[in-house]
């Protein structure tokens, strides 16, 4: 007769197993998504190197009001707008932007690095970079997917998603990146990309189906749906661009927007096309030194790992 294992070394050998996959995965989820993983140590010097061919802003000395900022490079005008009531309210700014030069609108990456987790401020990095201007980008660093283009520059071209190309003519589209490369888009003249989404306006119609997207599917993702804070780049013309911030999870103060009504926000104007950025507590318009809006509720930002901005 076969002798019996003892139960309570079965239930022990089990839970040492379970306990080391647990350790297992947590290791690897603390490795891919909190460790930093530098691939280029210094962007500004590696630009440099490339040869980069940008209008210059940082001497504009342009002209400041409260809500404006004009320069011989761009416009830039800040409104606040306040609908609804109660706990129904929405809180959001928009900041109309018009370029001389579609290079003048620039990114930058937190920690003047490339790679995944690599996490800033917004403000800082504005700081760090001479904006005037700068809203949070697409939180590329979260994932290891998507075409990522950053002043003339590729660093990544693993397309999966639809994403937003800048081009150095000032006109901007919403493209597949499952249907091209990094160098094919640069050789088309292709100045940034944005790889998050969804588009959510098109042709001047609202997207239909966008409640129902997930732009990742990874470890740690978030949904998108719902009433959420927000961040999404219109397209009005060439080099005449709007960008909206919606505060959210402020019941009183701004409950947040559906990607729909998010998409009307643009619609409403003038936007031809639009799409959705990086939300959340990401959610940041910063502009002449400040934070103009509240990114967490709570007077807080949440460290990004991009952000487009101004610099004068």
């Amino acid at each position: 007769m076969t002798p019996r294992t003892p139960l309570r070394r079965t239930v022990l050998v089990g839970a040492l197993t379970l306990s080391l996959s647990v350790v297992g995965a947590g290791a690897w989820a603390l490795d891919r998504f909190v460790v930093d993983h530098v691939q280029v140590d210094d962007v500004a010097a590696y630009e440099a190197a490339q040869g980069v061919d940008a209008v210059d802003t940082s001497g504009a000395n342009g002209t400041f009001t409260d809500t404006s900022y004009s320069s011989q490079f761009c416009t830039i005008d800040i409104s606040t707008v306040v609908t609804g009531s109660g706990d129904s309210t929405v809180t959001y700014y928009v900041a109309d932007v018009t370029l001389t030069d579609a290079t003048a609108l620039q990114s930058a990456f937190a920690e003047n690095q490339f790679g995944t987790n690599i996490v800033e401020n917004t403000s800082d990095i504005a700081e760090d970079n001479g904006a005037v201007f700068a809203i949070n980008g697409d939180y590329y660093g979260f994932r290891d997917t998507g075409i990522v283009i950053r002043n003339g520059v590729a660093y990544r071209d693993e397309g999966v998603r639809e994403g937003l190309a800048f081009y150095r003519d000032g006109t901007v589209q919403v493209y597949d990146e499952t249907a091209t490369s990094a160098d094919e888009l640069v050789s088309d003249g292709v100045w940034n990309t944005l790889s998050f989404g969804p588009a959510i306006v098109e042709d001047g119609a609202i997207v239909e189906g966008i409640e129902d997207v997930e732009v990742d599917t990874n470890v740690g993702n978030h949904s998108i749906q719902g009433d959420q804070p927000r961040t999404a780049v219109g397209v009005i013309d060439a080099n005449h661009l709007v960008f909206v911030v919606v505060d959210g999870r402020s019941p009183g103060y701004s409950e947040g927007v559906t990607l729909t009504k998010l998409a009307g926000i643009l619609q409403d104007l003038g936007a031809n096309t639009a799409y959705n950025l990086d939300g959340g507590g990401s959610s940041t318009l910063y502009f002449d030194g400040e934070v103009v809006n509240d990114p967490l509720g709570k007077g807080e930002e949440r460290g990004v790992s991009d952000i487009l901005y101004i610099a004068g």
